[in-house]
């Protein structure tokens, strides 16, 4: 419990951290049980991907473990030294769908790596295509 209650911590002092995340933290302010939910373990990958349910915290799907995991990607990419193949990402219509799309973009083209996102939403085997048509190392699918 002590770790978790250390990243909560560590999320709602953060200066990085946005004011809207830190008052929906701030709610949950002394319910150990809460906080041990949200920040005892951080997501885990399965066979099909990351599965979370959407709130603030390492186990859920947000914006920051959206960022982090495609940093992780992204040192990948880089070892392979294979940033200009790229990455292709797609999206569908799911809540937050397109927000972390983007964000996974902007993560991607901050380590200068090529993206290749989609304009709107596309089934999965278009996301399949298109690695294939353009030589990406790999590829996102936000759903």
């Amino acid at each position: 419990m002590k770790e978790a209650i250390k990243q909560y911590e560590k999320w709602l002092y953060s200066s990085k951290v946005d004011n809207e995340t830190k008052e929906a933290l701030n709610k949950i302010k002394g319910n150990e049980e809460e906080i041990a939910l949200r920040f005892s373990s951080p997501m885990e990958f399965g066979t099909a991907g990351l599965r979370s349910v959407m709130r603030e915290g390492i186990s859920g799907m947000n914006v920051y473990t959206v960022g982090q995991t495609t940093q992780a990607l992204a040192l990948l990419v880089k070892e392979q030294k294979a940033e200009n193949r790229g990455v292709a990402i797609a999206y569908d219509s799911r809540n937050n769908s397109e927000l972390y799309a983007k964000i996974a973009a902007e993560v991607l083209a901050a380590s200068d790596i090529k993206v290749y996102i989609f304009d709107a939403l596309r089934p999965t085997p278009e996301l399949s295509f298109a690695i294939l048509e353009y030589g990406c190392i790999s590829g996102i699918n936000i759903t």
